[in-house]
Order: C-alpha cells, then sequence, then structure tokens
C-alpha cells in the first residue's frame, strides 16, 4: 500500500468523522479536501477543478432555480393543497393517495421541498379525519424519498452520479432511465407501508387529534416576576409541576442552578421548562409569569394583540428555505418583523436548553407562537416559508396576485421537460434556459434566485467527483475493490453488487447521500471492471442505494416530519429499516434485469 493510497484512505475517513459531526459544513469540509490534494500533488489543478466544469451542476442550479420560483409564487402550495383535497376515503386510502401525490411532485422537485408543502396541510387533514398525524407523516416522508428515484432530477445524488458517469467515460443517464426501477420502488414501497408500516408506527392519544399539537412538547423559558406565586417555593413543591411542567434548569443571573430537592425559586430566575402547548397557554394567564424569549428585561409582560384583537397561539414550522434558518429569533427580529412573540420551540429530542432567543433555528423547527389571527395569516406568505401546523387543508393557494407567474413557471418548467426528454435540446441547455425564462418573465428575481442555489451541494457534488478520480488514480479503489470482491466473489457477482449496496446504505447514515454514492461509486465500478461486469449496473445500484436508506430521521424531508409527527427515533429504525431492507431487495432484483449484470 503506497503513501498516496494511506493518504486518500486517510482523508476518506476524517470527510467522513467531519460530515458525521457537523463540526464544519460538507463545503468546507470538501473544499478542504480538494486543498490537501492538490498541495500534495495527488492531482494536478485541473483535476482538482474538473468537476466544476461538469454541466450536471447547471443542470442542478437550473432545477433548483425552477423550484424556487415555484415556491415564491405559491404554485406548490396550490398543487399540495388540491391533491390533498381530493384525498378523501378511510386511512389506507388516504395514505396511499398522499404518497402517490408527494411522489409524483417529488419525481421532479427537490423531496424535501415536496415534503415541507404537504406537512401542514396533511397535519391539518389529520386532524380533520380523526387520526394521528403520526401516521400520516413518516409516510410522507418516506414517499418524497422515494418518488425522487424516478427520474434523473428527481434527487441531487441522481445527478451527481449521472455526472460522475459521464466524467468517468461512461454515458450519462437519461431524464427517465431509471424511471422502472423508480416506479416499482415507489409501487412497493407505498404498498408497505398502507398495509404494513402504518402498524408500527405509533398514535397520539385522541386529545392530540382534537386539538392539533396539543400532546407535543416544547421548551419554553419563563421569567419570574415580582409578586409571582412562586417566589419561595421549593422546585419540587411548585405548583406547575402539577399541570405537568417539568423544570429541566434555572438560569439564575450568569449562573446555571440544575434543580434538586432543596432549591427555591426566586424572583428574576428564567426557569426552563418542557411542557404540552395547553399547558404554555395556561401560563398566560398566570399573574407575575412571562415568557422571556425574544424579549429584552423591559419588554417583559408585553405581549402582541391590543385590547379587542383576536389573539390566539400556534404552532409554525419552518420550512427549507426560510430566512430564519441559521439565524436567531433576535438577529431576526421576528417580533418586530411579524407582530408575534414566540413562546417556545420544538426540535428533535428538544435539545436546545437555554437561551433560546439566541438559538440558531434550523429548518423543521416548530415554534409556538402568540400574537394576533391576522399577523399569523400574513406571516405565512408562500415566500416567508413559514407555515402553520394544523391549517385548514385545501385552504393552501397561489400567492396574492401570482397566479399568472405560477401557471407560467409550471409551463416553462413542463417545456424544459418535454425538450429534454426528446432530445429537441441538450438537457443542461433546456433547463438553464427555463431558469433564465423565469427570471426573465418576473417570476423570481435574480436575487431570490440565486438564494435558493444550494452552493454546498453543487460544491459537495463537483468536489467529490474529483475525490473519486483520486482514488482510482492513486489504485485506492482498485484495492478496496479487491477486498470487496475476494470477499464476495465466490458467492457470485449479484453478492457482490449486493454487498455495495449495503456498504452504500451504511455510509449514508454519517454522510449525505450524493456525498456516500460519490465515495463507494468509482470503488464499484473498479469492482465491476475487474470482474467483467457491467459498471452501468453497479452505477445504477450505488445510486439507487444512496436513496433509499430510511433508517434513521437524518434525511432532510424525515427532520421535517420528526417534531411535527412527535417521532422517537426507533420509530425510524424499525419502520424504515423493514423499508429499507424492503426496497434494497428490490433493486437487487430488478436492476440486473434492465441493465445486465
Amino acid at each position: 500500500m503506497t503513501f498516496e493510497i494511506v493518504l486518500v484512505f486517510g482523508l476518506l475517513l476524517v470527510a467522513v468523522v467531519l460530515f458525521a459531526t457537523e463540526r464544519l459544513t460538507v463545503d468546507v469540509v470538501t473544499l478542504l479536501l480538494l486543498c490537501v490534494l492538490g498541495t500534495t500533488r495527488i492531482l494536478t489543478p485541473a483535476e482538482v477543478f474538473a468537476g466544476f466544469s461538469n454541466d450536471i451542476l447547471i443542470i442542478l442550479g437550473s432545477i433548483f432555480v425552477l423550484g424556487g420560483a415555484l415556491q415564491r409564487t405559491g404554485a406548490l402550495d396550490a398543487l399540495a393543497g388540491l391533491l390533498l383535497r381530493l384525498a378523501k376515503g378511510g386511512p389506507k386510502r388516504l395514505t396511499g393517495f398522499m404518497m402517490i401525490s408527494a411522489g409524483a411532485l417529488s419525481a421532479f422537485m427537490n423531496n424535501t421541498t415536496v415534503a415541507a408543502m404537504f406537512v401542514p396541510p396533511v397535519s391539518s387533514l389529520a386532524r380533520r379525519s380523526g387520526l394521528s398525524a403520526s401516521k400520516l407523516l413518516m409516510p410522507l416522508a418516506f414517499a418524497a424519498i422515494m418518488g425522487g428515484t424516478c427520474t434523473l432530477i428527481g434527487t441531487s445524488t441522481n445527478v451527481a452520479v449521472s455526472g460522475y458517469l459521464a466524467h468517468a467515460g461512461f454515458e450519462p443517464l437519461g431524464l427517465f432511465e431509471v424511471a422502472p426501477v423508480g416506479l416499482a420502488v415507489m409501487v412497493v414501497g407505498t404498498a408497505f407501508m398502507v398495509f404494513v408500516g402504518r402498524r408500527f408506527l405509533p398514535e397520539q392519544e385522541d386529545d392530540a387529534v382534537t386539538d392539533a399539537g396539543a400532546m407535543r412538547n416544547h421548551l419554553a423559558e419563563v421569567l419570574v416576576l415580582p409578586g409571582s406565586p412562586l417566589e419561595g417555593e421549593k422546585v419540587f413543591e411548585w405548583e406547575l409541576a402539577v399541570l405537568g411542567f417539568r423544570l429541566i434548569q434555572i438560569v439564575r443571573g450568569d449562573q446555571v442552578v440544575l434543580p434538586g430537592p432543596d432549591t427555591v425559586i426566586a424572583v428574576g430566575d428564567t426557569l426552563v421548562v418542557e411542557a404540552r402547548v395547553e399547558d404554555l397557554r395556561r401560563v398566560l394567564k398566570i399573574e407575575g409569569l412571562a415568557f422571556k424569549t425574544e424579549l429584552e428585561p423591559r419588554e417583559i409582560g408585553g405581549l402582541p394583540g391590543a385590547p379587542g384583537v383576536d389573539v390566539a397561539v400556534a404552532e409554525v414550522i419552518l420550512l427549507p428555505g426560510s430566512d430564519l434558518c441559521g439565524s436567531t429569533l433576535v438577529e431576526a427580529q421576528f417580533r418586530q418583523r411579524h407582530g408575534l412573540q414566540v413562546l417556545a420551540l420544538n426540535r428533535n429530542g428538544l435539545q436546545v436548553v437555554r437561551d433560546l432567543a439566541h438559538t440558531r433555528l434550523r429548518e423543521g423547527d416548530i415554534l409556538l407562537v402568540h400574537g394576533s389571527a391576522a399577523e399569523m395569516e400574513a406571516m405565512q406568505d408562500p415566500g416567508s416559508r413559514i407555515r402553520q401546523l394544523g391549517d385548514a387543508e385545501g385552504e393552501l393557494e397561489f400567492r396574492s396576485g401570482s397566479r399568472r407567474q405560477g401557471l407560467l413557471t409550471m409551463a416553462i418548467f413542463g417545456a424544459a421537460l418535454v425538450a429534454a426528454t426528446l432530445g429537441w435540446m441538450p438537457m443542461s441547455i433546456a433547463f438553464l434556459s427555463a431558469a433564465v425564462l423565469v427570471v426573465l418573465c418576473g417570476c423570481i428575481t435574480i436575487e431570490k434566485a440565486y438564494e435558493f442555489i444550494d452552493w454546498r451541494l453543487l460544491i459537495l457534488i463537483g468536489g467529490m467527483t474529483a475525490f473519486g478520480t483520486a482514488m482510482e488514480k492513486t489504485g485506492g479503489a482498485d484495492l478496496l475493490a479487491g477486498w470487496i470482491v475476494v470477499g464476495l466473489s465466490p458467492w457470485g457477482t449479484l453478492c457482490v453488487l449486493g454487498g455495495f449496496v449495503v456498504l452504500t446504505i451504511v455510509l449514508t447514515q454519517p454522510m449525505s447521500n450524493a456525498a456516500a454514492a460519490l465515495v463507494v461509486l468509482p470503488v464499484a465500478i473498479s469492482a465491476a471492471e475487474s470482474m467483467g461486469a457491467n459498471p452501468r449496473t453497479f452505477g445504477i445500484a450505488v445510486m439507487l442505494a444512496a436513496s433509499l436508506s430510511f433508517l434513521t430521521p437524518l434525511e432532510p424531508a424525515c427532520v421535517l416530519v420528526y417534531g411535527a409527527g412527535k417521532y422517537r427515533f426507533r420509530d425510524f429504525l424499525v419502520v424504515g429499516g423493514m423499508l429499507t431492507v424492503l426496497l434494497a431487495l428490490v433493486v437487487l432484483v430488478l436492476v440486473p434485469v434492465l441493465w445486465e449484470l
């Protein structure tokens, strides 16, 4: 084993650890890898940056712009509302129709975007149908992910793999080349969730259905004011314990006090509590207590809403692309902009326990807000990427004054699909032209178009393509392929293919799907060539395996439903594990048949 191979393997290990821990963003990790590969002369400058010259990045960037235009105009909202209005009937029919609808949209749109559009109306639909939202939201996320396997543009992983195949000298994937397998995956996965998977999903108690979100816990910071009934009480004897509040910690000045049997509550204490929505509402009526989140000390006690104004408490979810993601409530001036006060926060596992006002928000976070109904309605402009959970289904519609732009965007997108499919224009030119047209037609501003492009993903794909080149050039890919072939080839070529499918599924847990596919791909191609098998078959199997891992709620579409559905980690492990095994078998059966092994 040469020094170059050891270095490349070491960089791979470091990359996996950094991707998993998220200490650095994926784009920074990728750029650091390129710097090391270039500095050590494992790759020439031309090889380092070759991945960024691939037209696949143009296709993906254009899809981001087109998707952004559909979101800004409210076209996706209107389409999601229309589809769910048609979803009537019993739980099985409702689940099946919802999954097919979400999967069909996800075949042409980013799956996270599709899941985000469906979460609020599906939550409302569950409540109106007398169902637990947890019975529908996980199937929704899984459907959005599975739908992405039906076309080349359905997920960034497909685009990345196609680009690598072209970079390695093979024919790139066609727009609908993987559709037969993708449709089979969608049908089998939907049938499994309708008839089997939903039986293993948790079901909230009845009162959680009658009052959407009432049983979901939130973290809140409650300030003890002079005259509070809690002043002088011991924490294990305090009145709020009767209401189901759980005191996590007390912030007293600059100190954090962990509650003990002799801890006494004092004026000025900030109580970090975990409680249900309905219980938090009661705090608003207790004299001497106030929610602290986002309020300066001089503002405590002043809540939005003048006398006579219809004031309410509601839950809102942050969707991908929201300008709140990555910002704190203070930095975003949430209260000043929207006229609403944030009372509490729900995030996966409720791990945020201090200073919620300065906690950086993420997509999928659920905020408990207080204010007037009019202000809540105004906040839900399609461009804001904030949606109220439990909103009435069927009320989603085009953004005011944007119906023409929304329909025009859909028409332009459809024309690009037709042109690319029939070969009238190269795919990259067709989608780039469509993206330019929606900007020229005023469907989205150029500034917003740039905001919707996920530059980190583009850097990841371009950079990891170069890393694949390094593995091939140093012989690292051949070495790994040799180990796998020697270990599995006695059981046949199909077993070797299965080994790469399992390896890819495992790597998608700590890494993004696209990164996992690009790490395994050069090794899989090298193994196929060494056995005289079809490299394209191995490449497609790896690509599909990267998109069919449902073992954990780490996939962005699953993150969005994790808190809204009040799931636990083991729910994904059980239901997602069964679905992952089933769909892996579908891939291993169909791929060798459609692409000669």
